[in-house]
C-alpha cells in the first residue's frame, strides 16, 4: 500500500474518533455540567477517552509508527490535544492546504498539573524524595502505642488508613490522636483516610470449640524448633496490640503486675507434660513471652512463676479461654450448604460405615444474597483458596458443589470471604452500619474510603449521607467487582461531583470476582481510565505482603512494589513488620521513579554503563573503531 493510501487511511480514522469524541460530548451535556467545577476539563476528556477506547486502535497505532509519527500512545490525560496535534501533519503529508481547527483543550503539561494538584488534594504533600505516596493501614495497636506511629510517619507514612470494619470509634479516636501528635512533632501533615466496612459477604460462626489454647512453636523437617511461638499473657480485657501472635492467655490483673522481663512461666498442660515460657518485654498491660515447646493449656492451668532475682515462686491459674477456633475441611466434590439461618457452622458427618450422613454447613453474613443467586453460578471461598458451583438454590440455603481444594483439604473458618463473580446482585454499598460509622468519619477523616462501589447510585447515597452530616470529604472509591468496573465511567461521573476523588484498586476481590486470567488487564484498564479522569490511584492488597507478616519478601512481590510506582499512591495493610515494610517500599518507589513516571519509561544515564562490556568484542576491531 502506497503511503499516501496509508495516511489517508489514518486521516479518516482520527477524523472518525473526534467526530465519536463530540458525539459523547453532547450525549452527556447534563453528566458534565454536574461535575464539581476542579473536573469540568477533566470530565470532559474522559469522555475523549471513552470516546477514543471505543475503537480498536491498534493498527492505527501501529502505521503511524511505521511513519514515524506519535503512535498515540500514552495519551489518557490529554486525548484531544494529542489527537489535534497529528491531524495537521498529516494534512501537510498529503498536500492539504485545508487548516485544521484547533480547540481550546488540555495540553501534555496541564494533564500533568491536573493529576498532580488533585493527588496533592486527596493523600497531601509528596515525601521529599519521593513522588508516589504511601498510604498504612494502622493496626489497633496504634491507638495506644505512638511510638509505632510516630515510626511510621518517620520512615514515610503519607496517608493513614483506618478500616472501620475492625474496632470502634475510641480505638479510631486514639489512633487519630497519635497521628496529630506526631505530625505536629516532624511538622509534617499526614491525611487520614477511614474505610466503611460495606456489604461485606462473609462466613457465619462456627460451633465453638474445647476451651484451649495449642502453643505450636515453628519447627524444621526434623523437628528442631526455628522459631519459638510468640504468646500474649494479659488480663482478659487487655488485647494483644499486634496483630501476628501465636497465642493468648489470660491471666489476673494482680499476677500480670508480678510478671516481669526476663522470668519464666513454668506448667503442665493438659497432657501432663512440663513446659515453660521465657518473658521477654513488658507491653502496656500485657506481656510478650516465647514457648519453645508444643502445649495445649485450658482454663484453670496452674502457672508457675519463676523470678530472676528473688527466691520463692508466686503461683497463679489461667483465667476463662476462648473457646478454639473451629473449622470446616473441604476436598473437591465435597458438600457445602450455605444457610441464612444463624445456625453454627459444623463440619460433615459419618456413619460407621464411612457414609455421610450431614453434609458440612456454615452460614453467611449477607443473606438477602440469596435471591440473586442462580444455580450453576460459581462460587469462591476464602479469598478464592477453595472453588465451588451452585447446584440447588432453596429459599434459605445453597447447595455447592466443591471444585476445587488443596489435595490434602482447604480448611474454611469463620469470618471468610465469599464471592459471587457470575452473580449480580443488587445490593447498596452503603449499610446501616456505614450510616452511623459516618458521623465519626465525617467529623475526623480528610477522606472516606467507600466499598463495593457496584453503580453510581452507591456513591450518590454516600453523597447524600455527607451532606446530611454538613461536611465535605474526599471520596475513593473501592473496585473490587466486576459490576464495579464495568460501570465504572458513569460512577466516576457521579463521583466527580464531589472535590478530591480517588479509586483503590482493591485487587484481592477484584481478581477473583474478574478471573485470575482477566485481572491483569481490568488493573491496566482502571488505570488508564483515573488518568484520563486526572483522578489519583491507589494500588492496594497484598503489597509486600510477605515482608509485612513475616519479615521476608518474595520476588515477585519486589516486582508488583515496583510496578506500584505507576499509581499515585500504594497502600500497605498491617502486619508484624509494617516498619520493615514501609522502609522497603520507600526505597523501592525512591528507585523506580527515575526509570518509570506513570507508564512511560524513562532513560536516565545507567550508572554502571563502565561496568558493562561487549564480551565477544573483537579487540582490534575495538582499536580500529577508536582511531576512526
Amino acid at each position: 500500500m502506497k503511503t499516501k493510501n496509508k495516511l489517508e487511511i489514518i486521516q479518516a480514522q482520527i477524523e472518525k474518533i473526534i467526530s465519536k469524541a463530540e458525539k459523547l460530548e453532547t450525549e452527556y451535556a447534563d453528566s458534565l455540567s454536574a461535575v464539581h467545577p476542579e473536573y469540568r476539563e477533566s470530565a470532559l476528556n474522559l469522555m475523549h477517552y471513552l470516546a477514543f477506547r471505543s475503537f480498536d486502535i491498534s493498527e492505527l497505532q501501529q502505521s503511524l509508527r511505521y511513519l514515524g509519527l506519535p503512535d498515540l500512545a500514552n495519551i489518557e490525560g490529554h486525548v484531544m490535544r494529542s489527537l489535534l496535534t497529528i491531524q495537521p501533519i498529516i494534512h501537510m503529508l498529503l498536500g492539504d492546504t485545508d487548516t485544521v481547527t484547533q480547540k481550546n483543550c488540555i495540553s501534555i503539561k496541564r494533564s500533568e498539573k491536573l493529576l498532580r494538584r488533585n493527588t496533592k488534594r486527596l493523600f497531601g504533600n509528596k515525601s521529599n524524595k519521593r513522588r508516589t505516596r504511601i498510604m498504612v493501614t494502622l493496626p489497633s495497636e496504634a491507638a495506644e502505642n505512638y511510638q509505632l506511629v510516630n515510626q511510621l510517619m518517620q520512615n514515610g507514612m503519607n496517608s493513614a488508613r483506618i478500616n472501620c470494619a475492625h474496632d470502634g470509634e475510641l480505638a479510631w479516636a486514639g489512633m487519630i490522636e497519635n497521628v496529630k501528635r506526631s505530625s505536629k512533632n516532624i511538622k509534617r501533615k499526614c491525611k487520614i483516610m477511614m474505610d466503611l466496612g460495606g456489604p461485606k459477604l462473609r462466613t457465619g460462626a462456627m460451633q465453638p470449640g474445647p476451651q484451649v489454647v495449642h502453643i505450636k512453636p515453628l519447627r524444621d523437617s526434623l523437628g528442631t524448633v526455628v522459631q519459638p511461638a510468640r504468646v500474649w499473657i494479659a488480663p482478659n480485657d487487655v488485647l494483644p496490640p499486634a496483630s501476628e501472635f501465636d497465642a493468648v492467655i489470660p491471666v489476673s490483673d494482680t499476677f500480670i503486675e508480678k510478671i516481669k522481663r526476663g522470668n519464666t512461666l513454668w506448667f503442665a498442660d493438659s497432657r501432663g507434660k512440663k513446659c515453660r515460657m521465657e518473658i521477654i518485654r513488658k507491653q502496656g498491660k500485657g506481656r510478650w513471652a516465647l514457648c519453645s515447646d508444643s502445649a495445649y493449656i485450658t482454663t484453670g492451668t496452674e502457672l508457675i512463676l519463676h523470678k530472676v532475682q528473688e527466691t520463692g515462686k508466686e503461683k497463679n491459674y489461667v483465667g476463662e479461654l476462648l473457646p478454639s477456633e473451629q473449622f470446616i475441611t473441604l476436598y473437591t466434590g465435597d458438600t457445602l450448604l450455605l444457610h441464612s439461618s444463624l445456625l453454627a457452622g459444623e463440619s460433615a458427618r459419618y456413619d460407621l460405615q464411612g457414609s455421610l450422613v450431614n453434609p458440612a454447613h456454615i452460614s453467611c453474613t449477607l443473606p438477602e444474597f440469596f435471591q440473586y443467586v442462580k444455580a450453576g453460578e460459581s462460587v469462591y471461598l476464602n479469598d478464592g483458596k477453595i472453588e465451588g458451583v451452585v447446584k440447588k438454590v432453596r429459599h434459605d440455603e445453597l447447595e455447592i458443589t466443591i471444585t476445587y481444594a488443596s489435595a490434602n483439604g482447604s480448611k474454611l473458618k469463620a469470618d471468610k470471604g465469599i464471592n459471587f463473580p457470575d452473580t449480580d446482585m443488587d445490593i447498596s454499598g452503603l449499610t446501616e452500619k456505614d450510616k452511623e460509622d459516618l458521623h465519626f468519619v465525617a467529623q475526623h477523616a480528610d477522606a472516606v474510603n467507600l466499598s463495593f462501589v457496584n453503580q453510581a447510585s452507591d456513591v450518590r447515597a454516600l453523597q447524600k449521607a455527607l451532606e446530611k452530616c454538613e461536611t465535605s470529604l474526599g471520596i475513593v472509591l473501592k473496585i473490587e467487582t466486576r459490576k464495579g468496573y464495568k460501570n465504572l465511567p458513569e460512577i466516576l461521573l457521579q463521583a466527580m461531583q464531589t472535590y478530591p476523588v480517588g479509586i483503590m484498586v482493591a485487587r484481592g476481590d477484584l481478581a477473583i470476582e474478574t478471573g485470575w486470567e482477566n485481572f491483569a488487564t481490568i488493573q491496566e484498564e482502571i488505570m488508564r481510565l483515573g488518568e484520563a479522569a486526572h483522578i489519583p490511584v491507589i494500588w492496594a492488597t497484598q503489597v509486600l505482603e510477605s515482608l509485612v507478616k513475616k519479615g521476608v519478601p518474595t520476588r515477585s512481590e519486589i516486582t508488583d512494589a515496583a510496578l506500584a510506582q505507576r499509581a499515585e499512591c500504594v497502600m500497605l495493610n498491617k502486619g508484624s513488620y509494617i516498619e520493615k515494610a514501609l522502609k522497603t517500599l520507600n526505597k523501592i518507589l525512591v528507585k523506580m521513579q527515575n526509570y518509570q513516571k506513570k507508564r512511560q519509561t524513562m532513560l536516565p544515564r545507567l550508572k554502571t554503563s563502565e561496568g558493562l562490556c561487549l564480551l565477544y568484542a573483537e579487540p582490534d576491531l575495538l582499536t580500529e573503531s577508536n582511531n576512526l
